[in-house]
């Protein structure tokens, strides 16, 4: 196993600022942030601009990675393949293209991404719907080489309602991800604060993870008893449930332990990729920087044994 990080977390900084502080602070691989350089959500970064990317820009980020003892685990673009509006929907899979053929020229072999939704239809609807846009995706992909690797975010501040806007948030639907060619991006925070055991979810479908993102969630029970489950309805705000937040590995209520152990024990040789959306470790690249740090010191001693 290689000890990675997601870059989305520091959107202001170089590529090669990031991998040197990575290298030099315990990390062996990036998932690279590759989203259009345009403002977008938080936990956006566009530290590679796959819209221009060619061989020569190929050669000089794996040159820059090899100095810092640094491998690449993933491309990363997590964005809504099922949108509403037919015109983001055809630029997101564009983009989504781009970055299969950016991963394609740094040998990744792997990129990320969601499902997503169409927020005006019903699940049912989007299931369908998937089955038809989805699998030229996949296509493009397996003819260079690269898998798309979906992760299990809910991606509820995507619905107005707050209810799951990603269909790949349930392991009910991990079989359905296969039938369409993709492949799990696993995070355990998600699964833990739906109530799922994310060893139990693991041990079921630990052949088709390819990724794993590594991310904890901190869950208040006192206030799920008062907002329930699908968080707080007065006074909504996208993306705070009132209940649940994420944190750094090891500050929250995942056993990474045990869960490493797990993968281990099926094989998996890929990369534990830290997600820091933790809102504690925010707010500067220096406060950023530090809950790397934690996580860090958290899994090294897990992930390389």
């Amino acid at each position: 196993m290689r000890l990675g990080l997601l870059t989305a977390c520091l959107p202001g900084e170089p590529l090669e600022d990031v991998a040197r502080w990575a290298g030099g602070h315990g990390y062996a691989a990036l998932e690279i942030a590759a989203w259009p350089d345009r403002p977008g959500r938080d936990w956006e970064a566009g530290h590679l601009d796959v819209e221009s990317f060619g061989k020569d820009d190929a050669a000089r980020v794996s040159a820059m990675l090899d100095r810092h003892g640094l491998s690449v685990s993933a491309v990363a673009y997590y964005e809504n393949n099922l949108h509403a509006d037919l015109k983001v929907r055809e630029a997101t899979h564009e983009h989504l293209r781009r970055c299969v053929d950016a991963a394609q020229l740094l040998g990744a072999g792997l990129v990320g991404t969601f499902v997503g939704r169409d927020v005006t239809l019903t699940v049912a609807e989007n299931l369908r719907l998937a089955e038809r846009v989805l699998p030229p995706l996949v296509e493009y992909a397996a003819a260079r080489g690269v898998r798309l690797v979906i992760e299990n975010c809910p991606m509820e501040g995507w619905h107005p309602d707050g209810y799951p806007a990603n269909l790949a948030y349930s392991p009910e639907l991990w079989g359905w991800l296969a039938e369409l060619g993709l492949w799990l991006n696993y995070d355990p925070s998600h699964l833990v604060w739906l109530g799922i055991d994310p060893l139990a979810a693991l041990e079921a479908h630990a052949d088709r993870i390819l990724h794993v993102q590594a991310k904890d969630v901190e869950v208040h029970a006192a206030a799920r008893d008062r907002y329930g489950v699908f968080g707080r309805v007065l006074d909504r705000r996208p993306w705070e449930s009132g209940w649940w937040r994420y944190r750094i590995p090891g500050l929250g209520e995942v056993d990474w332990r045990r869960l490493i152990d797990a993968l281990r024990q099926h094989g998996y040789e890929g990369a534990v990729s830290v997600e820091h959306e933790d809102p504690v470790w925010s707010g500067s690249p220096e406060r950023v920087r530090q809950g790397l740090t934690i996580a860090q010191r958290t899994l090294d001693p897990h992930v390389n044994v």
